[in-house]
């Protein structure tokens, strides 16, 4: 095996964990409408949207263009001051995009660029520092989603999976 081979298995896992992420976020979004997704249950607290939209400008920051080496555009406080009701299927537009430039560049992503210095969001890191900071926050916030989607929904949120089997944890 050599560096570029485990640099493009990197690679492929952090694309792989993004995937996964995705699909819990679109589930939930697919149980929530708008005016839900742009709850803030507190004044302070950030609504789902606000965390979608959060997500894909980290994403695209350190991933695409940390690592991508693509322009940073990101304007992080409007991620966050963003009240205006984006439609859901803008937002799962918007995410699987931002996705999708990720894992193209976590495919192509070689030893070098993963060894490599850069400055992202002000810190001096490595393109494997920016992957393993970038995936565990989008994971991170993943699973704040399904939290905030299962306190919105209550009894009447569905599951994506649920134990089959007693070795999954099903009951006898």
């Amino acid at each position: 095996m050599t560096a570029d081979d485990l640099a493009r298995a990197v690679g492929a896992a952090a694309a792989h964990e993004l995937e996964s992420a995705l699909g819990r976020i679109k589930h939930c979004l697919s149980q929530l409408n708008d005016a839900q997704i742009w709850r803030r249950s507190q004044p302070g607290l950030h609504s789902i949207g606000n965390l979608i939209l959060h997500l894909c400008g980290n994403l695209r920051q350190w991933i695409v263009a940390g690592l991508g080496g693509t322009s940073d555009m990101r304007d992080r406080p409007t991620e966050f001051a963003e009240q205006i009701m984006v439609s859901k299927d803008e937002l799962v537009r918007h995410i699987e995009v931002v996705v999708e430039d990720a894992k193209r560049i976590l495919a192509s992503v070689n030893a070098q660029q993963l060894l490599e210095a850069r400055r992202i969001q002000g810190f001096e890191l490595t393109g494997v520092a920016a992957v393993f900071d970038c995936v565990p926050h989008f994971r991170g916030h993943t699973q704040e989603i399904v939290h905030r989607t299962r306190l919105q929904l209550g009894e009447t949120y569905q599951f994506a999976w649920t134990p089959s089997t007693p070795e999954q944890g099903a009951p006898h």
